[in-house]
């Protein structure tokens, strides 16, 4: 992964807008650019609410590859915007900022995760697509915590399967496809700080609550959820389930649409270890509307992406593509 970036222009405009301005100001520059704005959930509530698109992440891969836009500013992190380059070559994909990483993709590095595929020569790769570019392009399939299990399950019987890099969100695959998974190690720091003593307290002081969890979490947590599934699938129970409340085990940027949806239920969040509010994505939340207005006035940081390298990742996420539809 590249991303360009040479010395900053001046401003058309003279400079940044008052943070009041913002939001007029960087759809007045979408408008111009002719851009759309893709917005995780994990994002600040203030970028959820200007952004075309929120969602998962294969909700987002969805709407990249079939966006006739000519820039993409994908606020979520490095993944994303790789993800988004390696399905429009032709498009301008910018990520507002450049420290945007994530703690799973870089768990797995390239080098290891060749070295990791050779010790298991006969193994059908399948990756989530929480990782690099260049681990993507040694993948046969890539895959999303919301069709994971789908399309594992689709995978001839007998064939042994390697999946990387959760290794938490592999074991719940495995365990819902019936299908035996060897894992990467990897994890992400989200979803492993979560304090199942303050997730036991929350049980007491709200009974009533359904306990919903993203399988990005560990098992001892998993154990304790009445209902599990990918971000998109967290909010759907939100809104169709009867429970008056929940207490949500993944990062708490989608309780600000859970919220908006049904306003007349309650959420909580789940501290980290300790009290501490490690269960928001320090990547994540990078992400700012001063950096999203800079980045559309700017046109950078842009990414690009060796071709060779982009047309071997592509392979994979197109057979995702095409076997979720």
């Amino acid at each position: 992964m590249v991303f360009t970036q040479t010395a900053t222009p001046p401003s058309s405009s003279g400079g940044p807008p008052a943070a009041a301005d913002l939001p007029e100001a960087i759809a007045a520059l979408k408008r111009q650019k002719k851009a759309v704005i893709l917005a995780h959930y994990y994002q600040d509530n203030a970028i959820q609410d200007i952004a075309d698109v929120i969602g998962d992440s294969l909700e987002l891969s969805r709407k990249a590859a079939a966006t006739d836009a000519e820039v993409i500013v994908f606020c979520g992190v490095h993944f994303m915007a790789e993800t988004a380059k390696i399905l429009n070559p032709g498009k301008t994909v910018l990520l507002p900022d450049l420290d945007a990483g994530c703690s799973l993709a870089d768990s797995c590095p390239a080098d290891a995760f060749a070295a990791f595929r050779a010790m298991h020569p006969d193994h059908y790769v399948v990756s989530y697509i929480n990782c690099s570019a260049a681990v993507k392009a040694q993948s046969d399939l890539i895959c999303t915590s919301s069709n994971a299990v789908q399309l594992v399950q689709q995978i001839p019987p007998g064939q042994p399967i390697l999946f990387a890099p959760d290794a938490n969100l592999g074991r719940w695959v495995a365990r819902q496809s019936g299908r035996p998974l060897t894992l990467w190690p990897g994890s992400c720091i989200v979803h492993e700080s979560f304090s199942e003593e303050a997730l036991l307290r929350l049980q007491q002081e709200h009974p009533d609550a359904e306990v919903i969890a993203h399988p990005e979490c560990q098992q001892h947590l998993l154990d304790l959820a009445d209902f599990i599934g990918s971000t998109s699938r967290l909010l759907k129970r939100a809104e169709t389930s009867a429970a008056p409340s929940f207490i949500v085990l993944t990062e708490p940027g989608i309780l600000h649409q859970m919220r908006q949806r049904v306003p007349h239920k309650s959420f909580f969040e789940v501290p980290g270890a300790d009290g501490c509010s490690c269960n928001a994505c320090p990547y994540m939340r990078l992400n700012s509307l001063e950096k999203l207005w800079s980045c559309l006035e700017h046109g950078q940081p842009a990414l690009e992406l060796d071709e060779d390298l982009r047309r071997r990742a592509l392979v994979p996420i197109e057979l995702m593509l095409a076997l979720s539809a």
